[in-house]
């Protein structure tokens, strides 16, 4: 039975991708508002690892509500290493000397973008907050520190804002990107702080027994759990936990 103060709660979605960002994205919410979380399968290499620790989060942080979705065009239109077994996942080694990716800075996007995702997990998010009630939409989106994705940027967010303000029945939901400026050594502190399960996270771009440690993902994370002092609760291969 839901108590009176959570249900007098405000309603807010949060896409939960399975991975820290997002799991940090899903305790905010929890914390602040009657949360509830929507995860997209698309195909990408790791699905079923991603929608188990989908699961597994939404239970520790008690996340009732939930919705599972799968978007087939994505992987029908490919053009990623996510989605498309005939693109390499590649080794990372822009990441080593520390220096964060900006797509401002001209570096190529990777081959592990997925082209527009973002938008199609939005719309389902948004679409469900309007059923729902909810007037907030997390998404764990990160520039700096980031594989410099271009729908990984607040221009695009701000953008997003407007179409869903003038395409909405009521105009009052709000996608909003709480970590979008924070390097990923503060989302590592900010989830510390609140306990989010880190522990139940996957970021892997290709493997689901243990973390490859190589992947641009992997190795961001790696360095964010370093610089922030913390220790990552997830398994890596062993070649990758020596070289970390």
């Amino acid at each position: 039975m839901v108590s009176n103060a959570t249900s007098k709660r405000s309603r807010a979605v949060v896409l939960l991708s399975g991975g820290m960002d997002s799991c940090v994205c899903a305790a905010l919410a929890a914390r602040d508002h009657q949360a509830a979380a929507v995860h997209v399968s698309y195909g990408q290499r790791t699905e079923q690892r991603e929608r188990r620790s989908f699961e597994s989060i939404c239970d520790r942080l008690e996340i009732r509500d939930r919705l599972l979705v799968r978007n087939a065009a994505l992987g029908a239109i490919g053009g990623s290493a996510l989605t498309d077994p005939g693109i390499a996942v590649p080794e990372s080694h822009a990441f080593g000397a520390g220096a964060p990716v900006s797509i401002s800075a001209g570096v190529p996007v990777p081959v592990t973008y997925v082209p527009f995702r973002n938008a199609h997990f939005l719309a389902v998010a948004v679409s469900w907050a309007e059923v729902l009630g909810a007037e907030k939409v997390y998404i764990g989106a990160v520039e700096p520190d980031s594989s410099g994705y271009p729908d990984c940027r607040p221009e695009y967010y701000r953008a997003f804002n407007e179409v869903v303000k003038a395409g909405t029945k009521g105009g009052t939901i709000r996608v909003v990107t709480p970590l979008i400026a924070m390097h990923k050594a503060e989302i590592v502190t900010l989830g510390l702080e609140l306990s989010a399960p880190f522990d139940l996270t996957w970021s892997c771009y290709q493997r689901e027994d243990r973390a490859c440690g190589v992947c641009d993902s992997c190795v961001l994370r790696l360095r964010a759990f370093r610089e922030a002092g913390a220790e990552d609760p997830i398994p890596y291969a062993e070649a990758a936990a020596r070289s970390s």
